[in-house]
């Protein structure tokens, strides 16, 4: 008498490594967060250049044409120098390349100068070009403020101790000095340097405030900061009611300063 085999149909079946009805199961990283294929980077890359040069155009209407120019212009001379070599289809290719980057450096530039003219004037507009910096820098967004929206940012880095103020300069500095002399008991001898944003005499324009930052001489070294980190921890973070940073136009700043540098 043949015997008869129960099967469970519920269950569904799969080959190993892979979860249930054959699915594959996501490879995590070490951060237990699934890791993100080179594909879905690069789509995820193209989607941001998309967005900001949308946003870009938006307030900068001539961008595709000083791109195309940028691009015909250095096209041009390259071919020019292969004709006169002797060489034009061998220089095509390089000509094509350069004249790309050239159209890309262009749109950096003006999506970046956008981006700073939607921003300025507005609170928190010194927060977020601090925040958008690139390399080991320490960022706390309005560690000081006042009810008119006058704010302090507080920035721990290689040359030291950086305090940023934004608002109405009779206010800002004030903000500035009582923030000075608390930090100076926490640091010791480190540096401390200030700044406050503006167009007025003895400020900095919000558009050179990246670069007035980052040109700042290394008095530390990076187990240094590490330290003094953990001192200035017992400071604290931001303080209401200073804002996170500038809204302007809501959607618009849906792409970041440092999304915008990377382009």
């Amino acid at each position: 008498m043949a015997r008869s085999r129960s099967t469970d149909s519920s269950a569904p079946t799969g080959k190993a490594g892979r979860g249930p009805a054959g699915t594959k199961e996501p490879k995590l990283g070490k951060d237990g967060k699934p890791k993100v294929g080179r594909l879905a980077k690069l789509k995820g890359q193209a989607g941001m250049i998309s967005q900001a040069y949308k946003l870009t155009y938006r307030n900068d209407p001539k961008l595709p044409w000083i791109m195309l120019i940028a691009f015909v212009v250095v096209v041009a001379v390259v071919e020019l120098v292969g004709i006169v070599l002797g060489s034009p289809f061998l220089f095509l290719p390089i000509a094509v390349l350069l004249g790309l980057l050239a159209a890309l450096i262009i749109f950096g530039r003006r999506a970046q100068g956008s981006a700073y003219r939607q921003v300025e004037g507005q609170p928190g507009a010194a927060a977020w070009v601090l925040e958008g910096m690139r390399g080991d820098w320490r960022v706390a967004s309005g560690v000081a403020g006042t009810r008119e929206l006058d704010a302090v940012h507080r920035v721990l880095g290689r040359p030291g101790v950086v305090i940023v103020g934004e608002g109405a300069p009779q206010r800002v500095r004030g903000l500035i000095a009582a923030e000075k002399k608390r930090i100076a008991r926490v640091v010791g001898d480190t540096p401390i340097y200030d700044v406050s944003v503006g167009d007025g005499e003895g400020q900095v324009p919000l558009k050179k405030l990246n670069s007035h930052v980052v040109k700042l001489p290394r008095n530390l070294t990076g187990a240094e900061v590490n330290a003094l980190a953990k001192k200035m921890a017992a400071l604290g973070g931001a303080r209401p009611p200073v804002p996170g940073g500038p809204l302007p136009g809501g959607r618009q700043m849906s792409v970041s300063q440092r999304q915008v540098r990377r382009r």
